[in-house]
C-alpha cells in the first residue's frame, strides 16, 4: 500500500452511500479487483476523475494570446441587429400569466 493511499484513508471523514443493482456492484467489484484496488478506492477515484473532467471546462479557459485578443475583440463589439430575434422578443410570452 502506497503512502498516498494511507494518507488518503487517514483524512477521509465523510461517508457516501450509493444504491446499485447487483450487476453494477459486480462490475465495480471486478474492475476494482482488476486494478488491485478496493472497491471504495476504485469508485472514489473514478468519480473524482469524472467530476474533474465535468468541471474542467467550467473553471479553466486556456487560449493563447492571439485567440485571447480575438475573444476580447468579439466581446467588446456592439451586438448585431437581428430583426427576427427582435420580433420574437416583442411577442407576448406564452408562459406569462394572463390578467
Amino acid at each position: 500500500m502506497s503512502r498516498d493511499t494511507v494518507e488518503q484513508r487517514a483524512v477521509r471523514q465523510s461517508r457516501i452511500n450509493l444504491r446499485a443493482s447487483a450487476r453494477q456492484e459486480q462490475l465495480l467489484k471486478q474492475a476494482a479487483a482488476a486494478t488491485d484496488r478496493t472497491m471504495t478506492d476504485f469508485v472514489l477515484e473514478s468519480a473524482i476523475v469524472e467530476a474533474e473532467r465535468v468541471l474542467a471546462d467550467r473553471r479553466w479557459f486556456l487560449i493563447d494570446d492571439a485567440h485571447w485578443d480575438e475573444f476580447q475583440r468579439l466581446l467588446e463589439r456592439p451586438a448585431r441587429d437581428l430583426p427576427k430575434l427582435r420580433a420574437l422578443l416583442a411577442k407576448p410570452s406564452p408562459f406569462a400569466d394572463e390578467e
